[in-house]
């Protein structure tokens, strides 16, 4: 296969950002949704009166990572059909598990003696969470959260085999007529964009970590 130097750039500069605009879309509901979910799924695991659901909990998410999204889109399909929902559903249940498994570990990890303390000095349940336990987890969750968006920039892809497009469209259009160009040019703006939500993300969780933790 030739490359094209000028079908490259045209492709990069001018046909991709409609692509990316929708992948960037494709990227952010289900990672949005994906965080709606298992963050306060992962904070009601860790209290007392249910942490033994935790199990059953935390399989299914297992099994939402375990099964590709191309399955998980033929299991939905009789309801949804092909397209854009069932992209977005898919890559939705495919980024809840290392939500929720940071979250759970990171709520966990906080020392017994600390949330004591803070319950001696007259802090409620809710009070020791919110002003104790989150804020000393929010490293750990967050790293959580950019390990979802970034394997989510990247399956993301597959939901141009379903109809969801997305840069997925501009790499699978360059496999399908051997053009290097397109899968170059749709490879190189899908690293950026992890690249810069992963920044983003460390950012977020450098503002909301504890000045004594940073």
């Amino acid at each position: 296969m030739n490359f094209d130097l000028e079908i490259f750039m045209h492709t990069l500069l001018h046909r991709s950002p409609p692509y990316l605009l929708e992948h960037v879309q494709l990227v952010l509901i289900p990672l949005s949704a994906a965080i709606l979910i298992s963050l306060p799924a992962g904070i009601i695991l860790t209290r007392p009166g249910y942490f033994r659901f935790s199990g059953k909990v935390m399989a299914f998410f297992n099994a939402g990572q375990t099964i590709p999204p191309l399955a998980i889109i033929a299991i939905f399909f009789p309801l949804l059909g092909l397209g854009y929902g069932p992209a977005i559903l898919a890559l939705t249940i495919y980024a809840l598990l290392p939500i929720a498994r940071n979250t759970i570990a990171a709520i966990s990890s906080v020392p017994a003696e600390v949330k004591d303390a803070a319950r001696g000095m007259g802090m409620t349940q809710w009070e020791v969470l919110l002003k104790v336990e989150l804020p000393l987890s929010v490293p750990t969750i967050m790293s959580g959260i950019r390990t979802s968006a970034v394997l989510t920039v990247s399956t993301a892809v597959l939901a141009a085999l379903v109809g969801g497009k997305g840069m997925g469209a501009v790499i699978f259009a360059g496999i399908n007529f051997f053009r290097p160009e397109l899968i170059l040019a749709g490879t190189i703006l899908i690293g950026i964009m992890a690249l810069i939500l992963e920044r983003l993300i460390s950012l977020g969780e450098w503002l909301m970590t504890p000045k004594h933790l940073k």
